[in-house]
């Protein structure tokens, strides 16, 4: 039953965040959702991700995100082996701002 109930929660923050129009909302959802540190950490593998999809190296990767290895080496595990959703909003962002 417990997990029905976190189940069906999970989807509805999917569901709201999904509502969200702009970045300037997302952004204040997340604010009124999370604390500082969990917004650092979500932006802080999101970056190492990108960079990740960019071939860069380990040492470039730790210089500017100051992220530790071992996140590197999770996001890394998720770019190479998950289910391919980072590296496609990661690519449809990208496009975005290039047009």
């Amino acid at each position: 039953m417990a997990r029905i109930v976190r189940k069906e929660r999970v989807t509805e923050l999917y569901e709201a965040i999904l509502e969200l129009e702009t970045p300037e909302e997302c952004r204040q959802f997340f604010e009124d959702l999370c604390s500082p540190v969990e917004i650092s950490a979500i932006e802080q593998r999101y970056a190492v991700a990108k960079l990740l999809t960019q071939d860069e190296v380990y040492l470039k990767i730790l210089d500017e995100t100051k992220a530790s290895t071992a996140t590197i080496s999770r996001v890394n595990r998720v770019i190479t082996g998950g289910n391919g959703i980072l590296q496609k909003v990661i690519e449809k962002v990208r496009k975005k701002h290039e047009s």
